[in-house]
């Protein structure tokens, strides 16, 4: 069945998302807080990032990490997926991540600092210790990166 046919606001915000990931996260907080709920947004395109760190990650991990910072006082529920259509995100063998109102908590508990593995562009490690990293293996195609924010 349809999301409008359930009363879901379903759109396609942005089918051309581009920047980087450090301006994106927070302008995608900014339109989830103006969203009728229950809403299914989607985007894609492909952003970037800028490297000034060690870590390991790809743009649509930092993109789900910075997220998950940033709509820390969205209100729940919701749950955001960014993700490579190929399978890949950047040197790692996860194709992004899926967080929700809890993946900094899990972070934390995991005892690691979101913010400093955030600094060091290891989104990776710190989707690993919250069990958020989306893990498809190759696709077989590569048409762009796709973000689905899903607010009830």
């Amino acid at each position: 069945m349809r999301a409008a046919a359930k009363g879901w606001d379903a759109q396609i915000v942005d089918d051309h998302l581009t920047g980087n990931v450090a301006d994106v996260a927070p302008k995608l907080v900014r339109i989830a807080e103006a969203a009728n709920r229950p809403a299914a947004l989607l985007f894609g395109g492909e952003t970037t990032v800028t490297l000034t760190g060690t870590g390991l990650g790809g743009r649509n991990q930092d993109l789900a990490l910075r997220f998950a910072l940033a709509a820390q006082d969205l209100g729940p529920p919701w749950v955001f997926l960014s993700g490579g259509t190929d399978g890949r995100d950047g040197p790692t063998e996860a194709a992004g991540g899926l967080v929700d109102p809890n993946t900094i908590s899990r972070i934390r508990a995991a005892g690691h600092d979101p913010q400093a593995l955030l600094d060091n562009n290891d989104s990776n490690a710190a989707l690993a210790a919250a069990g958020d990293l989306l893990i498809t293996g190759g696709t077989g195609t590569n048409v762009a990166d796709v973000q689905v924010l899903l607010l009830k």
